[in-house]
């Protein structure tokens, strides 16, 4: 039997499927994989590539697997879709896996390291707590509107939303106060324990290097400078920083043919939580210069605000924060304010 050059996995919680391919793409066998069996098959073979979708536990088994000593190459799952033949079952799905991960032009993600997964779940948990914070917030407004107490948007009118509250405690029914009470409770708890995740995130901030240059552009903290070094691929992945901003989504989708060139809005794939921080940064930007009296005068972002709209230029700035931020962590340095025209 010829040597396995490639092997693709279609991983699963317990049952797995490996295809296994020669240099010239020969099929050489594919077989089911219970979960427990999965390290000591590929430890009986010789180095090899081994392709995985980039999903649920593929970074997990990237490491078990490079650790036997093999190739591993993660595959977003998108790109190995085309690849599957006909009727989709795991030998398919394992089957396409290797044909795309044989691709020269194929695109794979890096295998992240415990580390780098343990901050991005800090990243993670964070967004979670603070849209459950939203959700209750909002709830809590929705039914105290309905007995006649309003208040602005946001957490920090909630104390005048509770001095209402038990100002008319004697009106309100008993039911509503203790409910809104344990709402009330259930806020500051989320709030303490989103505040601990921002400090430790503030931490890690200053003991990482590349986020440390990060955040000497304006616009980029803490929380978006930690989500650029643990979210983002290795920035030698990009040769240039237009193509980190497109991988981010901030590019224009182009739709073209025949030669003519059709250009539409922003493309938003790729990673969806850098991307809304590049833009909330840009458009903390504006409002700090509108605040010092607008942009300086002969700025690219003076002419970009004289006659675009606000929204517009704030994404036309994230592209631009992007690109800096790939400049940033691929050469290293810091940044510097550009001179006047």
């Amino acid at each position: 039997m010829q040597d396995v050059h490639i092997i693709g996995l279609d991983i699963a919680k317990n049952s797995f499927h490996a295809h296994a391919a020669a240099v010239d793409g020969t099929a050489l066998f594919s077989k089911a994989l219970p979960r427990g069996r999965v390290l000591n098959v590929l430890g009986k073979l010789q180095p090899c590539i081994v392709a995985l979708e980039a999903c649920a536990g593929a970074h997990h088994w990237g490491r078990e697997i490079t650790a036997l000593g093999h190739e591993v190459r993660l595959i977003p799952p998108q790109y190995v879709k085309p690849y599957v033949k006909r009727q989709k079952n795991d030998a398919s799905d394992a089957e396409a896996i290797a044909e795309a991960a044989s691709r020269p032009s194929m695109r794979f993600v890096a295998v992240k390291s415990p580390e780098q997964q343990g901050q991005a779940m800090v990243l993670k948990v964070r967004d979670l707590l603070t849209a459950q914070r939203t959700q209750t917030i909002n709830a809590l407004r929705g039914h105290l509107s309905e007995h006649g107490i309003v208040s602005p948007k946001g957490p920090q009118h909630l104390p005048r939303l509770e001095d209402e509250m038990n100002a008319r405690k004697d009106i309100l029914p008993h039911t509503v106060i203790s409910v809104c009470r344990v709402l009330f409770v259930l806020i500051s708890s989320l709030s303490e324990r989103i505040e601990a995740l921002s400090l430790q995130l503030k931490q890690v901030s200053k003991q990482d290097d590349v986020a440390k240059r990060l955040m000497t552009m304006p616009g980029v903290g803490p929380v978006t400078a930690v989500s650029l070094s643990v979210l983002a691929p290795p920035p030698g992945t990009f040769s240039k920083g237009r193509d980190f901003a497109a991988w981010i989504g901030l590019a224009p989708r182009q739709h073209s043919t025949g030669g003519k060139t059709k250009l539409g809005r922003t493309s938003k794939m790729g990673q969806r939580d850098l991307r809304r921080l590049l833009i909330i940064g840009a458009m903390s930007t504006i409002q700090s210069a509108e605040r010092r009296g607008g942009a300086p005068e002969g700025s690219w972002l003076a002419r970009m605000l004289a006659r675009k709209p606000k929204m517009l230029v704030a994404v036309a700035l994230a592209n631009k924060m992007a690109r800096i931020a790939w400049v940033l962590m691929t050469r290293g340095g810091a940044y510097e304010t550009p001179a006047r025209a």
